[in-house]
């Protein structure tokens, strides 16, 4: 069995899903303690609309969370929402906003509570053994609208992008949940831009045409950061068997949400935290694990401060620092204490480990 990586003595995770900067352009202080978080002024208004905070860098610390997929989100001004926050009505508006959130992770980096991970030194001086818990930020732009044309994907990877998702709902480059249809004539060139800067591509809420479209046309790695299995929970935001299979045969990891109406199809949006438990996690995890016949393509990708907050995740959880007791119920599920790591953070440090820029 190979040896999972530790940090500190304890099994690394890896979140390949937060939406930091989004939320700290709206208010939303995640450098403080959970308890300050929730305390404060922002912290009170999202618990008056059950929305109780569960995500900051202390707690990612106390997780042991080495490395984070931290998102470039921009909020479509024309899409079905729930989300709070202006929406973008142009690609300038777009792109202005993502380069805003771009120099948040920027300033978090130069004061020393991030690490930027650019390349494969980054990523190793990151999970370091005897490192402190700082977590690493990967850079992934969630839905492509802030590159305003498919040839800024240049500039994107140079100022550190190295994961892109060419949807959230519809957008000018592909189709996206709840907005079924192909790629663009944009998102077909993208496809090509993406292969020659050597990012990756993450399929998560790209709609299934789309999804099908971007497959053939691109070559390069192919992950999906935050998704669930659509044989347990039927709606378009989760993906097909036949979809998990073709990310597997592309050697990538997909991160299961941990968001309740994502993992238990039957939970209504105002349903009980009690209800659902963390073997719904380790029931998508199953799956995924079926179809690729193995345990090396799923990981974490939590969304956990992505528009539902401590009332819509599992009962055990409270907030990012509980993320190890997923690998706790994957070994009362009969997993290996390897395998459960793995799922931890080992699946996306291999990941990325052959997908990173050397330097």
């Amino acid at each position: 069995m190979t040896e999972q990586p530790q940090a500190k003595g304890r099994p690394i995770v890896v979140d390949s899903h937060l939406d930091l900067a989004y939320n700290a352009l709206l208010g939303y202080d995640p450098r403080v303690s959970l308890d300050e978080a929730r305390d404060s002024e922002v912290g009170h208004k999202l618990r008056a609309r059950n929305l109780t905070p569960t995500v900051t860098l202390p707690a990612l610390r106390a997780a042991n969370a080495r490395v984070i997929f931290g998102t470039l989100f921009v909020l479509p001004a024309k899409a079905a929402r729930d989300l709070e926050g202006p929406g973008y009505t142009s690609a300038e508006e777009a792109h202005a906003t993502a380069l805003r959130q771009l120099e948040w992770y920027r300033s978090l980096a130069d004061d020393g509570l991030i690490r930027l991970i650019d390349n494969q030194a980054d990523l190793a001086r990151a999970v370091e053994p005897e490192s402190e818990p700082t977590p690493g930020v990967v850079l992934l732009m969630e839905g492509a609208d802030p590159m305003r044309t498919p040839g800024e994907a240049g500039f994107w990877h140079e100022a550190g992008v190295r994961i892109v998702g060419t949807a959230w709902g519809g957008t000018r480059y592909s189709g996206g949940t709840n907005a079924p249809g192909p790629l663009t004539p944009d998102g077909r060139d993208l496809m090509a831009e993406l292969d020659r800067q050597g990012m990756a591509l993450d399929t998560s809420h790209i709609a299934e045409e789309s999804f099908w479209q971007a497959l053939r046309l691109f070559n390069g790695p192919v992950i999906a950061s935050h998704s669930n299995c659509r044989r347990i929970v039927p709606t378009d935001r989760q993906l097909t068997d036949e979809m998990i299979r073709a990310i597997v045969d592309r050697d990538g990891v997909v991160g299961v949400v941990l968001y309740n109406r994502f993992l238990d199809g039957t939970w209504p949006a105002d349903g009980r935290k009690a209800d659902v438990r963390l073997e719904a996690v380790v029931r998508h995890i199953d799956h995924i694990c079926e179809i690729a016949r193995d345990a090396r393509h799923v990981g974490i990708g939590s969304d956990m401060d992505g528009g539902f907050g401590v009332e819509g995740i599992p009962a055990e959880l409270d907030s990012s620092a509980d993320l190890p007791l997923i690998g706790q119920a994957l070994v009362s599920a009969g997993w290996s204490t390897a395998e459960a790591q793995g799922v931890l953070g080992g699946n996306w440090l291999r990941w990325l480990g052959t997908t990173l820029p050397a330097v």
